[in-house]
């Protein structure tokens, strides 16, 4: 019986130790805590207002159209359009919703007879030779009548107060209207009156509106300058004279204005006068030139401005 005893209470030790050891077999060592690296916030580029300031220059304005082109193309869409003279002619039918290749069909099948209704007789009292109808109906005809309020961009038009000096912005109203006041050049056009007031060009106030295109709103301001350099042109006839004189007249305030432009896109007009009508299509392709040598620059400044 002794052995018998000795022999169980070995079987239960053996027992007890198994059943000691599949418990500890049983426990799993605590798992190690999980890290989760933070995810870095990626900033996103803030949105900003991109306002387009269009120079006078009379035809040498079609340079204009050769800059939204090549803006368009790079998806640099402005927000807000502002025109002094004929910037304002393009301005306005820009902001009605045409991009820059319907602008371009538009401009080289534009009749000049059609902006050109010649007062009669040429020497009466008026104090103009043209009487702007034209021009007036022609921008009306092209953006189906819209008033400037109801145009598809914000839009503004420069023109010159000729009793107080002052500039105005026309932001409302008759879209024609507002850019024949923007475009009468005294002497050549004559003054537009509005609400008892009579307007000339903007261009003798506001050569390029960047200022004004600040006031509208816009962030960041592309300005184009299609003026000439006073020792650039040959005066021929009494346009060229007058666009000269304006020329004059406006260099230093153009330097003052433009320097509160964020780019300057400035075509190479040197050859083209301001009377050059025929030329409508190399000022098309000095614009595109322009504004295709800017955009390194455009770009870096945008997108800088954009994660400020």
């Amino acid at each position: 019986m002794p052995s018998f005893g000795k022999a169980l209470n070995s079987l239960k030790y053996l027992a007890l130790c198994s059943l000691m050891l599949a418990g500890c077999k049983s426990v799993e060592p605590p798992a190690a805590p999980v890290v989760i690296a933070p995810v870095p916030l990626v900033k996103q580029p803030r949105t900003i207002k991109i306002g387009l300031a269009l120079g006078g220059g009379a035809a040498r304005g079609f340079a204009h159209i050769g800059v939204i082109k090549v803006l368009e193309s790079q998806g640099i869409v402005p927000d807000i359009v502002v025109g002094t003279s004929a910037g304002s002619l393009v301005g306005a039918m820009y902001a009605a919703g045409n991009n820059g290749f319907v602008l371009q069909k538009m401009a080289l099948e534009m009749d000049e007879a059609t902006i050109s209704d010649w007062s009669l007789p040429l020497f009466s009292k008026s104090s103009g030779v043209l009487k702007g109808d034209g021009l007036q109906n022609y921008v009306n005809k092209m953006v189906g009548n819209t008033p400037i309020e109801k145009l598809k961009k914000p839009f503004g038009a420069v023109a010159t107060d000729l009793h107080s000096g002052q500039p105005i912005l026309f932001q409302r109203g008759n879209t024609g209207i507002a850019v024949r006041a923007s475009s009468a050049v005294p002497g050549v056009f004559q003054p537009v009156k509005i609400n008892g007031r009579e307007y000339v060009d903007g261009g003798l106030v506001s050569p390029v509106p960047v200022r004004f295109a600040r006031e509208m709103g816009a962030d960041f301001v592309i300005a184009v300058n299609i003026s000439s350099q006073p020792e650039g042109q040959t005066p021929v006839s009494s346009m060229d004279v007058l666009m000269q004189t304006f020329t004059i007249m406006g260099q230093s305030m153009n330097n003052f204005e433009l320097k509160n432009a964020d780019i300057v896109i400035k075509p190479d007009l040197a050859n083209m006068k301001g009377s050059d009508f025929a030329g409508r299509n190399l000022a098309i392709l000095a614009g595109e030139k322009a504004a295709t040598a800017a955009l390194p620059e455009l770009k870096q400044k945008i997108k800088a401005m954009q994660e400020h």
